[in-house]
């Protein structure tokens, strides 16, 4: 029988915990039985059905105690078409030893099965993950940290593309280089720069041929050179390329991010860790800070002033500028590069941008955008751009922008504030946020867990919380859309 293919999943973007790591807590008692020793769990979820597929997200390591006898090879296929990362069978009350059928089918499936010892609750077992993922995410953002420090650092130096580009393949490993379009007669085909890419600085050992060829394509995906542009023809540049491309070829993984003028940054790299994009988004911006002579000048002189004390009316161009706020599981460093700007900001769940382009939908991100405004209004745009983004959610569309009128129009702000203050005083501000996603998502426990990076029992916890201590029936549309508004 073939190894069952494991289906798409649907993890967040937060590292793993490993399954080595939690066998080895000697705390836990687990026994590995069949499939691999080695899987990347990004979350607990235990049921007892039949069919717990429709409520998996991907990733999560299964605990049950009961999967139904005479059925265990198509219990397995549904479980690894979901994407679960393993399985936990619970030893006691219903089953004193694994079932047979359940490990060999495990085993032919490549599904990592473990034993869950009688004295080990599952909420134990779901506790261990939720600590192995939060170390090996304070890691992974201290990584990120220093990372961007030795870059920002390196774009300070005399040789500032070349030190970037050293530093970027210092911490990621693999090859970086910066590509620039083909100028003259059309490339040699057999070279080893690829077809319309010029040769540029670079750092690490040079891939091979089929690799750099492979780049190049890329490169022509996301950064078609001046000649070629729609903007050189007359024509408009949205959806003619995209901001960021991937690849994988020979064993190694590829990836071209744009940096404007037909300027590219190629990485090549035998690994992917999950702050990887974002430390090559932060070397991305900085060389197009760096190769752009104009708008990207333009935007590093406004930061810098900014920075020493300066405001945005004298800091930036007249506008008009867009606020932007931006939900997704998307690269923010290439969403950025998308909407053609360097000014970015990453709060929570949430990405917040400022640029001088009328943004339109990007795959992969509901965005929010402001009415068009002054420097001097960008504070109230960022504001305007929450409540676009919190209305493009709850309408489960890719955009929202500003409008006036409304019915927040037809009331007094200060009355209006001072009731949903008071309406919303008994929640704490993680209760606050729960219910905010939980109504936006139209009362969906997994998206809101999704939303939220939670589990959808925790959903379930702080909504019953929150309906105690609201004294609400959340059931009723007329208290949601009053808590809605109230939220807003």
């Amino acid at each position: 029988m073939e190894p069952i293919q494991p289906g798409p999943s649907a993890v967040p973007p937060v590292p793993p915990a490993p399954l080595g790591a939690l066998l080895r807590d000697r705390s836990l008692g687990l026994r590995h039985l069949a499939g691999p020793a080695e899987a990347d769990v990004h979350g607990v979820h235990a049921s007892e059905m039949a069919d717990p597929t429709p409520y998996l997200l991907g990733g999560e390591l299964l605990l049950t105690a009961g999967a139904g006898p005479g059925r265990y090879g198509e219990y397995v296929a549904s479980l690894v078409r979901s994407g679960v990362a393993a399985l936990g069978f619970g030893l006691a009350p219903v089953h004193a030893a694994v079932p047979a059928g359940l490990a060999e089918a495990c085993g032919r499936a490549g599904l990592p099965l473990l034993e869950v010892p009688p004295g080990t609750p599952f909420t134990a077992v779901a506790r261990t993950v939720g600590r192995l993922m939060a170390q090996a995410r304070t890691a992974e953002l201290r990584r990120i940290t220093e990372a961007q420090q030795a870059l920002a650092a390196a774009a300070a130096r005399p040789d500032a593309v070349e030190a970037v580009l050293r530093r970027l393949t210092a911490a990621l490993g693999g090859w970086s280089a910066l590509q620039t379009p083909s100028r003259g007669p059309d490339p040699d085909p057999d070279s080893d720069t690829g077809a319309g890419a010029a040769p540029g600085p670079s750092a690490g050992p040079t891939p091979s041929a089929e690799v750099l060829a492979a780049v190049a394509a890329l490169a022509r995906r996301v950064a078609p050179g001046p000649a070629d542009s729609p903007a050189a023809a007359g024509a408009p540049a949205a959806g003619a390329t995209t901001a960021t491309a991937t690849d994988t070829v020979g064993g190694l993984h590829l990836a071209v991010y744009a940096l404007g003028d037909g300027r590219s940054l190629a990485r090549a790299t035998p690994g992917r860790a999950p702050g990887d994009h974002t430390i090559a988004s932060v070397a991305a911006v900085l060389l197009t800070l760096l190769t752009a002579p104009r708008p990207a000048g333009d935007a590093a002189g406004a930061l810098t002033r900014l920075l020493l004390g300066g405001s945005p009316a004298e800091a930036l161009a007249p506008g008009p500028w867009y606020a932007v706020h931006a939900a997704g599981a998307g690269d923010p460093g290439a969403l950025a590069a998308a909407l053609g700007t360097v000014l970015l900001d990453r709060r929570g769940h949430r990405v917040r941008l400022v640029t001088d382009r009328a943004p339109g939908p990007q795959p992969g991100w509901r965005l929010g955008v402001s009415a068009p405004a002054a420097p001097g209004g960008l504070p109230a745009a960022d504001a305007q751009a929450g409540r676009a983004l919190d209305r493009a959610e709850a309408a489960r569309a890719p955009l929202a922008r500003h409008a006036q009128g409304g019915l927040a129009a037809l009331l007094d702000p200060a009355e209006a504030r001072a009731y949903a203050q008071a309406l919303l005083a008994p929640l704490s501000p993680a209760l606050r946020e729960t219910l905010r996603r939980w109504l936006a998502h139209h009362g969906s426990w997994d998206r809101t867990a999704a939303a939220l990076g939670v589990h959808r029992n925790t959903v379930r916890q702080r909504i019953a919380r929150t309906a105690a201590l609201l004294e609400a029936d959340l059931d009723d549309p007329d208290t949601r859309m009053e808590l809605w508004f109230a939220l807003r």
